[in-house]
């Protein structure tokens, strides 16, 4: 019983953080299109900086962005907030109940270190709450004027922390963690600037002063921050599902990779927003994309040393027994699963056959399955297992 709540519960707040995120990005977006492609010469206001005409859903819009603010503030003045504390909110607790609820199995790996539980989950917590602090100092420097810099120095840091998240936790648990670290970095950037900066404009306009310029400037910046964080969080929200990634020998390196190609495909189509024109950025992504996926490629050069005429059905059986059945059958055995993950279920030949395929890459070639090697699958047993699906 306690399994099938702690599933209803991951599935329930995986939905909400789904859902806020979706509204969180989709507004994110948004407000950068809209500082993008302002009009901010012909025909404006005095105290106008841009305004943009657009049609939508059967209708036109007009919007205008004020230089300072308007003469009066309106009573139903919208914030942008609860979307990012809400996704925030979901997205700690998710990993709270996957990942923290279950350290053993999920965020520690004894071929990579031995840590009990609550070490693991200290790694993590203080990850989070290190990488703000940087990020935070970094932003308050004189770094962060000369924004190239600033880039190439947050990027490197992010790749030396993947790196060693990656050699302290799991592979799994470590992307995890880089994507709870820059989304939580994202969150905190709308509780503790882009919003309080907001209300001290707001309360200005209110009394008839212009507030200081400063405020909304760096409100600006940490938006534009948050845009460019956006695809890297997203492509680790879904990769715990794709295995070359995150267990790849190398997974910093994949995962630095894809950050970087994420980040190139965000700046294009900011670049584009303004009509600036660029021709490599798109390209360089794309092919850095290719060439991950030739790195990826799975190595089976131990496997291919076996006799695979010399694997019988039975070994095989036998090792699927042994290290898959407990979570991978109609009644789980396991304590973490009520239902077999993702219904597959190896308790028969056939259903074993159609799925040779998942069960090579999760078992035989990333290595990540059993989860947290629970019940000690040894190198030899997955080299038997590889041969055997090799000569299916």
């Amino acid at each position: 019983m306690e399994a099938h709540i702690i599933e209803w519960l991951n599935l329930s707040v995986r939905w909400l953080h789904m859902i806020t995120g979706i509204a969180w990005i989709g507004a994110s977006f948004y407000f950068i299109f809209l500082e993008n492609n302002l009009n901010r010469s012909k025909n404006l206001r005095e105290e106008l900086t841009g305004n943009l005409w657009a049609v939508h859903g059967g209708g036109f819009y007009y919007l205008e962005k004020y230089k300072h603010s308007p003469e009066k503030i309106p009573k139903d003045l919208h914030w942008f907030k609860w979307e990012a504390y809400f996704t925030g909110l979901s997205g700690f607790t998710l990993l709270c109940i996957v990942y923290y609820y279950n350290a053993n199995a999920y965020m520690i790996d004894p071929s990579v270190m031995a840590l009990t539980s609550l070490q693991a989950i200290g790694i993590g917590i203080g990850s989070i709450i290190i990488s703000w602090i940087i990020y935070d100092l970094m932003c308050k420097s004189p770094m962060v004027k000369q924004q190239k810099l600033f880039a190439l120095f947050g990027f490197l840091l992010l790749v030396g922390l993947t790196y060693g998240l990656t050699h302290l936790l799991s592979a799994r648990a470590a992307y995890i963690h880089i994507g709870a670290i820059i989304g939580i970095i994202m969150v905190l950037n709308v509780f503790f600037v882009i919003i309080p900066s907001q209300k001290i404009m707001v309360a200005s306009a209110m009394k008839g002063e212009i507030a200081d310029p400063s405020y909304g400037q760096k409100a600006l910046m940490r938006s534009i921050h948050n845009n460019y964080m956006t695809l890297p969080v997203l492509f680790i929200m879904i990769s715990n599902h794709f295995p070359s990634t995150f267990g790849h020998k190398n997974s910093w390196l994949v995962l630095a990779g894809l950050m970087l190609a994420g980040a190139a495909i965000r700046h294009w189509f900011n670049l584009r927003g303004k009509k600036i024109s660029n021709y490599w950025l798109l390209p360089f992504a794309i092919v850095l994309l290719i060439g991950l996926v030739i790195y990826t490629k799975p190595e089976n050069k131990l496997i291919d040393q076996q006799n695979t005429n010399a694997v019988t059905d039975m070994q095989a059986m036998q090792i699927i027994n042994k290290h898959c059945i407990s979570c991978h059958a109609a009644k789980p055995t396991s304590t973490i699963f009520a239902q077999a993950p993702k219904g597959l279920m190896l308790e028969d030949f056939e259903t074993i056959k159609a799925n040779k395929d998942k069960i090579k890459a999760q078992s035989v070639n990333a290595q990540i399955m059993p989860l947290g090697n629970s019940t000690k699958m040894t190198d030899s047993e997955r080299q038997v297992l590889g041969a055997w699906i090799n000569r299916l």
